[in-house]
């Protein structure tokens, strides 16, 4: 761990995450090299963390050793120029083995995604973190998603039980449940907008003090992802609402057609620009060459930003 809590807590509360996707060869085995590549043109462009093997990363899709290595090669790339947050998960078991070797190999946090599966009562929800949160010393973002919806008294009571609790990022965009959470939690944790695309919620996310989220389309038009983010900042609605209309509300149409797409696109979109990371891995399924061309034509719409 490089950062301070103090300075992953800052780094997260403000400024454009980042969620780089994984780089798979021809073979589907992790690309090290390519990977190495990706995270340096990443950290080229104006952000404040990286999170990698996260959702768009394909978390769900490696392997522990995978995930040691994707860890181990973005803590060496990064070299203490931006926190380097991993994530944990699936049970407490697993979380628990990926969260120590997040720590073991020098990350600055851990984003817990949800449990697997099973439907999960408030109190249980509450331990499986917790559980995870005690076995180990690195920062944890809770990711309110899934299977693994925390109420606004069950986010409380965690931040209450865990010190280094330090985040919750929102995967679910109810602006209601998580204005409850904000109101009730307060600045004990810090907030990040996690859906899918969450530039299409990030005005109503800075409403309610919300004021970072993770981009995923950043992977292939990074220029125009800064700059709708400092825009909106800014409170420049114009240009947020033209870059809304022109680039996000036809790609969300675009990403709706197919489950996964979320991360699909992003790694179709990758190869688009010249930066190929191989596809995704089963069960999810790459574009159609139909959509890849209705893509590259929103890239090229990106480009004006």
């Amino acid at each position: 761990m490089t950062f301070s809590r103090e300075a992953v807590v800052n780094a997260i509360g403000d400024g454009l995450l980042s969620f780089p996707i994984t780089d798979f060869d021809n073979q589907g085995r992790f690309d090290e090299a390519s990977y190495r590549k990706r995270l340096e043109w990443f950290i080229s462009h104006e952000i404040s963390a990286v999170f990698v093997a996260g959702g768009t990363g394909e978390f769900f899709s490696l392997s522990l050793e995978e995930y040691r290595r994707i860890v181990r090669v973005a803590v060496e790339v990064i070299d203490g120029r931006l926190p380097v947050i991993a994530s944990a998960g699936l049970s407490v078991a697993t979380g628990t083995a990926f969260a120590k070797a997040a720590e073991e190999a020098g990350a600055d946090g851990i984003l817990l995604m949800p449990p697997y599966l099973t439907e999960c009562p408030q109190d249980g929800l509450v331990e499986y973190a917790r559980q995870i949160c005690d076995a180990t010393s690195v920062n944890v973002i809770y990711y309110n998603r899934g299977n693994g919806i925390l109420t606004a008294p069950s986010v409380q009571e965690l931040a209450d039980l865990c010190p280094n609790l330090v985040g919750l990022k929102d995967g679910k965009g109810d602006i209601q449940a998580l204005n409850k959470i904000v109101k009730t939690v307060g600045d004990r944790l810090v907030y990040i907008g996690g859906v899918p695309t969450a530039e299409i919620f990030a005005e109503a996310y800075v409403s309610i003090g919300v004021n970072t989220y993770s981009s995923a389309v950043f992977n292939f038009v990074p220029e125009m992802a800064v700059t709708f983010y400092k825009e909106l900042r800014k409170g420049n609605k114009d240009v947020v609402k033209q870059i809304t209309n022109d680039f996000f509300i036809p790609f969300v149409d675009l990403r709706d057609r197919k489950a996964g797409y979320a991360v699909s696109l992003i790694k179709a979109g990758a190869e688009l620009i010249g930066r190929p990371a191989g596809s995704v891995r089963a069960p999810l399924s790459m574009p159609t060459k139909d959509e890849c061309q209705q893509l590259e034509a929103l890239i090229k719409v990106a480009k004006k930003y």
